[in-house]
């Protein structure tokens, strides 16, 4: 580089830092930076972890949502472990995921399907009540 284009960049610097304008740390002040504070204290710690929570809750449900909607035989086999998953912070989770989305040939082989109807909505099932015999009045003696 010339002296000359040294000493032009050097000018230009110097007026740029005649001119600028003092740092601010934050864009509240006083009270407002307090309220602000607060507000973001609130945040980071009841929504944030609630938030988080839900999330989670929510992605380790989806194996079992999944098999309900494939009428998976094993459905509540899958929310069983899925439910256990919660329990061990997630490394069940891929496990309940792949076998939703698995074709359960043993059962096509014993049953002849490989759907089942689900029973969350269905209404129970009574047993059928045996018909009454009639009796032979009993004898006094």
């Amino acid at each position: 580089m010339t002296t000359s284009r040294k000493a032009r960049i050097r000018g230009w610097l110097m007026t740029a830092a005649l001119f600028a304008l003092p740092a601010q740390a934050s864009m509240f002040k006083g009270e407002a930076l307090d309220t602000m504070a607060d507000v973001v204290a609130w945040v980071v710690l009841i929504v944030a972890p609630i938030t988080v929570i839900v999330i989670f809750w929510l992605v380790h449900i989806l194996p079992e949502k999944i098999a309900e909607q494939r009428k998976h035989p094993q459905a509540k086999a899958i929310q069983v472990l899925c439910l256990l998953s919660l329990f061990f912070g997630g490394l069940l989770w891929p496990l309940a995921w792949l076998w939703a989305y698995s074709k359960p040939v043993l059962y096509k082989l014993a049953y002849g399907t490989d759907t089942v109807e689900p029973e969350h909505g269905a209404p129970a099932k009574a047993a059928p009540q045996p018909a009454a015999s009639p009796r032979a009045p009993e004898e006094r003696s």
